[in-house]
């Protein structure tokens, strides 16, 4: 379960949902835009002639850009592949055939039955896997991770429990609490679900109060939020809810409507009313009406509020209406020339890159690295090795913290905690030639939900991308020497309620990687009265709702090996004396060198001016020259941690956001810094971060880097009605430190060096990088020709039935999927 594989020529889309064939589409490279004079021109055009002649002479040859991704075998199979479908499928059964589970198929299932909520694999321990991978030993042994949805008691829970051995076998096949992963005080892999009842609080609660004030509603936004078809008006509050002195708190607000054509901007459509409930228990008729806010008057009851409105005086705002102002299409006078098409890329030797389809694996340029996909947190890669030694054992996504501020209870209450959700069920299929390039190679990915596996297609992309700005250069007097920048990208995106977050995980000829993220979507935004120490007022009745994107991700090193250690190199103003400076201090800098000895000390900030490098490196290994081998973390494109302290949202559920960088020993106890449902008891989550940091030595051990990337978001007018990624955009970069003898993108063919005396190139070396395709041994033509994107062959998602099973009738289905 949990991710599938679909490597196929855009368009062409698979109808069953076991696909595992991979190919690509055409690719292409621009074409040299060189201008060359005199002598240097016969040089230099005689490789591209050659190239390309040589092309035509082969004519029979198939386009490289048409032919298939190579194909390799993996050097082993992928411990972190998912379940398939028939190993879910029978999971799913025999979680039914559990009489102590007392389940109900989703269809079924009432706010008072229990239901399966998640059945995915259960990725393995570390030390299983390197055991596996390095030292020879078995797989890893199959579990399933199950979450439950307990509502059939008067204290609703989640559920994690733990299914294997697998394959199923009625004779040692079991179930058990999954508590490891976890700290939670009060453990047994539970924890409470203050959403258990959500149908019942809108039929029950919600809309029965919102009829009483119709009158109000209709006056001060002509429509109305009472449940019926021809509402205009709908209702939605905090996340999470307070949990304060052991009551469940919630504030609804009432947004407007969406028109037709923009019917994706209810988060920017505030009517500034506010609903206080108590809705502690399950019991509705114990829950109680607050009061009512509106332009920052509180009213404590229902008949205050009427009172109030119908009293002279009273100040009625104006409402936020969708309108040509609210939808994305394209608006405004066009620029000069944009009607001309826009540059692209292309590969003309088809994709230089190789995949083993069923196991997941990858290589590029002397990298290669697995893929997992989960539920959660969406994309993983695993195993990450440059030239067969291993720099990462694991990069991941965590969890992703939205946490707004404003004068109103729904922007003051709101943390968004986006693995609730889902990053999986969200990667929705991306657009090739706007989310990728044309030619990059597409995968599908999967999910569990409601008894069926959701299939998203074409969800990720991986291609080459020739970088505008050169690897390396140099000029002088009588040369040129300047080195193509081509990176490689593995890409997926993810929509997760009202933003799209782009993924972006890249790797670099001289070593480095990258991790980027980019956010655009629909800002959620607030009413604009007395708001204005939050945000700018940027519509007639809109405030732009300051919030801070915080997204950690997971980065557990083995630099040659896995006794690791963290040294920080600061470049500090100094005043010193030397032995050449005759008795005369001179103001200058040095170097302070210094490790991180235990998780006392390991959770910080950025150095101030950027002036500390930290550095993942080994002890026991040293290049030539004694220094210490390694990889230096570094922010790339600005990053971010929370501005609030003590957030009164949150409370335990996202200590991880507190700092930019923090270092934990490896624990196969601690393989998440938080849980989905963390946000369902913000005093005692499942997983509370800050528990794991308990002294533990950090010098030669195997360590954990938690990095924070993210934005202090001030919406302002550009933010409507989309925030840009241009902007929106946050990187941290891994680059090698030490750890190779030079620079390693001196390996690669693509590079030039030009002669030049008088005016005139007179020697132009291209180490070969043409020879290859004019070569009699060729097997494919390049080809220049751009890709097209076919655009109508976008889809939905593909299902296929769990239980039953039925994998012979996959159907298409696009439709919320929470």
């Amino acid at each position: 379960m949990g991710f599938l594989n679909s490597l196929s020529p855009r368009g062409i889309i698979t109808s069953a949902l076991l696909l595992s064939s991979f190919a690509h589409d055409a690719v292409a490279r621009p074409k040299n835009p060189w201008v060359w004079q005199q002598s240097g021109k016969k040089k230099v055009s005689h490789h591209i002639r050659q190239a390309v002649e040589g092309q035509r002479r082969q004519a029979e040859l198939p386009p490289c850009a048409e032919t298939l991704t190579t194909a390799i075998k993996a050097p082993k199979a992928n411990p972190w592949a998912p379940l398939t479908n028939e190993e879910t499928a029978h999971v799913v059964a025999w979680l039914f055939a559990q009489e102590d589970l007392n389940l109900t198929v989703i269809d079924d299932a009432g706010t008072w039955d229990n239901s399966i909520v998640l059945v995915e694999a259960m990725w393995p321990n570390k030390t299983d896997a390197l055991a596996y991978l390095d030292e020879g030993a078995k797989p890893p042994t199959k579990y399933a991770h199950v979450l439950l949805n307990n509502r059939a008691t008067e204290d609703a829970h989640y559920a994690d429990i733990l299914v294997g051995p697998l394959p199923i076998d009625n004779a040692t096949t079991s179930w058990e609490p999954l508590v490891y992963p976890y700290n939670k005080v009060s453990g047994a892999g539970t924890v409470r679900n203050l959403d258990a009842d959500q149908e019942t609080l809108y039929l029950e609660w919600i809309f029965v109060h919102s009829a009483e004030i119709a009158d109000i509603t209709l006056d001060l936004f002509n429509g109305t939020a009472v449940g019926s078809d021809n509402d205009t008006i709908v209702i939605w509050g905090i996340d999470p809810l307070w949990q304060d002195d052991g009551r469940v708190i919630r504030w609804d607000a009432f947004w407007n409507t969406p028109s037709e054509s923009t019917q994706d901007s209810g988060t920017i459509l505030p009517l500034g009313l506010y609903m206080l409930s108590d809705v502690t228990g399950r019991d509705p008729s114990k829950w109680e009406l607050g009061g009512w806010l509106y332009n920052d008057i509180f009213y404590e009851s229902t008949e205050a509020f009427k009172k109030a409105w119908s009293t002279d005086g009273f100040v009625k705002n104006k409402p936020n209406v969708a309108g040509a102002w609210s939808g994305t299409d394209q608006a405004g006078e066009t620029p000069k020339l944009d009607f001309a098409a826009p540059p692209v890329q292309i590969a003309p030797a088809g994709s230089r890159y190789a995949i083993d389809a069923e196991q997941k694996y990858v290589e590029w340029m002397g990298f290669s690295f697995y893929i997992g996909f989960n539920r959660d947190t969406g994309m993983a890669l695993y195993d990450i090795k440059y030239n067969g030694e291993r720099i990462l054992y694991e990069l991941s996504l965590q969890e992703a913290l939205a946490h707004y501020a404003g004068n109103d209870p729904m922007q003051s209450g709101t943390a968004y905690l986006d693995t609730f959700y889902g990053f999986g069920p969200y990667a929705f299929e991306l657009v090739p030639g706007y989310d990728c390039p044309a030619h990059a190679t597409y995968l599908n990915s999967s999910f569990y939900v409601s008894e069926t596996c959701r299939t998203h297609i074409n969800s990720i992309c991986l291609f080459e991308y020739d970088a505008d700005y050169a690897m390396q250069r140099h000029t002088n007097g009588k040369y040129v020497s300047i080195t193509k920048n081509t990176y490689f990208t593995v890409r997926y995106v993810s929509t997760v309620g009202n933003y799209d977050y782009t993924f972006s995980y890249s790797f670099y000829l001289d070593g480095s990687i990258s991790v980027e993220v980019r956010a655009s979507g629909y800002i959620q935004s607030a009413y604009f009265a007395k708001n204005d120490d939050y945000g700018f007022q940027i519509h007639d009745s809109l405030s732009g709702s300051m919030h801070d994107h915080v997204l950690n991700f997971k980065a557990d090193f083995d630099i040659l090996g896995t006794s690791n250690s963290i040294e920080l190199l600061a470049m500090v103003p100094t005043t010193s004396a030397y032995s050449w400076s005759k008795g005369k201090t001179r103001n200058t800098m040095k170097l302070e060198r210094s490790f991180i000895e235990s998780e006392d000390t390991s959770r910080f900030n950025w150095g101030p001016n950027g002036n500390t490098q930290v550095i993942v490196v080994n002890e026991n290994a040293t290049n030539a020259y004694g220094e210490y081998r390694g990889y230096r973390v570094l922010p790339y494109a600005g990053t971010a941690h929370l501005t609030v302290k003590n957030s009164s949202n949150l409370a335990n559920a996202a200590l991880w956001a507190e700092y930019d960088l923090q270092v934990t020993k490896q624990k196969d106890t601690e393989p998440r810094l938080a849980h989905p449902m963390n946000s369902q008891d913000v005093y005692d989550p499942p997983v509370d971060f800050s528990k794991f940091f308990d002294g533990e030595p950090l010098r030669d051990e195997d360590l954990v880097l938690w990095v924070n990337l993210g934005m202090h978001h001030i919406p302002h007018t550009g933010d409507l009605p989309n925030t840009v990624m241009t902007t929106a955009h946050s990187s941290v970069q891994f680059m090698p430190s030490n750890y190779f003898v030079g620079d390693e993108s001196r390996r690669t063919v693509n590079q030039v060096r030009i002669e030049y005396e008088e005016g005139v190139a007179t020697a132009v070396e291209t180490f070969g990088q043409f020879d290859a395709a004019a070569t009699e041994g060729a097997t494919c033509a390049l080809n220049y020709t751009p890709v097209r994107p076919d655009l109508e062959g976008y889809t939905g998602d593909l299902v296929t039935r769990k239980f039953p099973f039925d994998p012979a009738n996959p159907f298409w289905e696009t439709e919320s999927i929470t």
